[in-house]
């Protein structure tokens, strides 16, 4: 992975010299081009590349959902489902797994929403508690807001890094702009803004690769983090979103991890969801295992919750994902 851990955490997005920080970590072209859709982001309206309405952009919406809760008696009860984070185990495999890796098991996260969700905080860190696992991977939304001060955020993320002893990638998603990356790399987070890591483990390697949020920024690269990877080589994406999974199966990912849809947070019973935040991506692709042509994929429900801190029938996770060669 190109670049270093960066400067002291900030509390808010007001920092003089925050590009020139950037710059030191990331191509100066990809930094200003991201800068720039951060800076005409306006939270109460629409989003700017893809032109649709988004739920999560319109405020008076968290007031709907409560008050919608409220009067058909479930409030309560789906505030406590949404710190009643679940760990969950999925077994994958790979015929083409190095030997040495086989076994090999990634603990992820994701959706952490971390200063708007301190129920499933405290739960999480107590589910880490003699967990084990090989590698820790976080797949984005480190934050509630979309705009705003993040500071809160990066308190309750390194309340939880402490829980982790083994090494911890992430991904940013459409939640956290491009300024906590040095932070949270302060903190021993590895981000990877369309780069690529190479786990070893003796003679054997696997390549994991992390790319920037394509939901709302569209400043992933696939493309490039692939050709970054030997042609033979067995291949892990990071995603926020699964919208990207057409593209990473053609690019020949082996496996792929993403967040973003939370499962849909709000479901009917058998986990039937209301509404993904996924426009064109197919339903069986917003929660759990799945498959696109060679490539494996899997979609976590979340660790914690967007909008309002509340859950009906989509229980939040934690995943354990074993890679077994076979």
């Amino acid at each position: 992975m190109a670049g270093k851990a960066g400067a002291a955490r900030p509390k808010s997005v007001m920092q003089p010299n925050l590009q020139a920080i950037l710059e030191a970590r990331l191509p100066a072209e990809f930094v200003r081009r991201r800068l720039a859709i951060e800076g005409r982001f306006n939270p109460g309206h629409f989003s700017l590349r893809k032109r649709f309405f988004k739920v999560e952009s319109w405020w008076s919406f968290h007031s709907v959902v409560r008050n919608s809760m409220r009067l058909v008696g479930v409030y309560g009860r789906a505030l406590r489902n949404a710190a009643d984070v679940r760990l969950r185990e999925n077994v994958v495999r790979f015929p083409n797994l190095p030997a040495a890796f086989d076994g090999f098991t990634l603990l992820q996260m994701t959706d952490l929403h971390a200063d708007m969700c301190p129920g499933a905080m405290q739960r999480t860190a107590t589910l880490l508690e003699g967990l084990r696992y090989d590698l820790c991977v976080i797949t984005g939304d480190f934050r509630g807001a979309n705009y705003g001060d993040y500071g809160p955020a990066l308190e309750a993320v390194e309340r939880l890094r402490a829980r982790i002893s083994t090494p911890v990638y992430a991904v940013l998603g459409n939640h956290d702009p491009l300024a906590m990356v040095p932070p949270l790399e302060a903190m021993g987070i590895a981000v990877l803004v369309n780069e690529v890591a190479v786990l070893a483990r003796g003679d054997a390697r696997i390549h994991m690769a992390g790319i920037d949020d394509a939901h709302f920024f569209g400043t992933h690269d696939i493309p490039g983090v692939r050709a970054a990877i030997p042609p033979d080589a067995f291949a892990i994406l990071l995603s926020h979103t699964p919208e990207t999974y057409a593209e990473a199966a053609d690019a020949g990912f082996d496996f792929m991890l993403s967040g973003h849809t939370h499962g849909g947070q709000i479901c009917l019973p058998g986990s039937i969801p209301l509404m993904l935040d996924s426009p064109g991506m197919p339903r069986r692709y917003g929660a759990g295992a799945w498959r696109h042509g060679n490539m494996t994929g899997f979609t976590s429900r979340g660790t914690g919750s967007s909008l309002q801190p509340v859950r009906l029938n989509c229980p939040p996770e934690i995943v354990l994902h074993r890679l077994v060669r076979g």
